[in-house]
């Protein structure tokens, strides 16, 4: 399954596709973008009598909006008009090239002039039942945020990139680059990773990104304030994050 999913990453990289699904609306949004642009249900057909309920679609889209924990906050001002959540595996091959091509982009542009919100939540596709290195990152990037560190963490495991499941994720790398962060409690981080204290957490951002019809990494959701959801997928140039925005703002 892992693998298909990937395969679709790859696929479906250059394209975009808009999620209109939460209740069900089936619109066109006329912006130029590069890439293909289509409407698509957002939702897996097998969650779509459970969403129709309003109210169970609010909830879902508050999940996805929120922290996954309080010590891993949204960058970006808590008012700013648009969220866009990415939905990553920290050793996915283009959400590495999301990370060096186009975040600091949206970061400067869009995220430090408070117009958007910007949050990460996990979705370890890569992982191998063997060692399942995607969710042990994700893990530990909450043990980081415990002691105050989560984006330097998550910035820190995306610099130290070495391809997807080739042995870079490992709890003695995991250690090291806690102590190269400056982490000042290395005995707590480890004890924090040993102990899988942040297992659940990181399941439940899997299940979340499978409940809405997410299928590749990255995904990115957008929710802007009175509009319907829109879903990019892959890991696109700067430029199309730019049209897209700057059309919500």
């Amino acid at each position: 399954m892992n693998n298909r999913m990937y395969k679709n990453s790859q696929r479906n990289r250059r394209k975009i596709f808009i999620t209109l699904g939460v209740l069900f609306a089936v619109i066109m949004i006329g912006v130029t973008l590069s890439g293909t642009v289509s409407s698509r249900f957002g939702l897996s057909q097998q969650q779509t009598h459970d969403l129709v309920n309003p109210q169970t679609a609010s909830a879902i889209i508050q999940k996805i909006s929120a922290p996954t924990i309080t010590n891993a906050p949204a960058l970006g001002n808590s008012k700013a008009p648009i969220t866009l959540i990415e939905f990553g595996d920290y050793q996915c091959t283009y959400c590495h090239r999301f990370h060096s091509d186009s975040k600091e982009l949206i970061l400067t542009n869009f995220v430090n002039t408070g117009k958007v919100r910007f949050l990460f939540k996990d979705f370890p596709i890569n992982d191998l039942p063997a060692d399942r290195a995607s969710t042990l990152a994700s893990e530990a990037s909450y043990c980081a945020a415990d002691q105050g560190k989560y984006w330097q963490y998550y910035d820190t495991l995306y610099n130290n990139w070495k391809g997807e499941n080739t042995g870079w994720v490992t709890k003695d790398n995991l250690r090291q680059f806690a102590k190269n962060l400056g982490i000042e409690d290395i005995n707590r981080f480890s004890q924090c990773l040993e102990s899988g204290k942040y297992a659940g957490v990181v399941a439940d951002n899997f299940n979340l990104a499978e409940s809405v019809g997410l299928n590749a990494t990255p995904s990115f959701v957008l929710l802007a304030n009175g509009k319907q959801p829109l879903e990019i997928i892959g890991a696109q140039p700067y430029s199309v994050f730019e049209n897209v925005l700057s059309h919500f703002l």
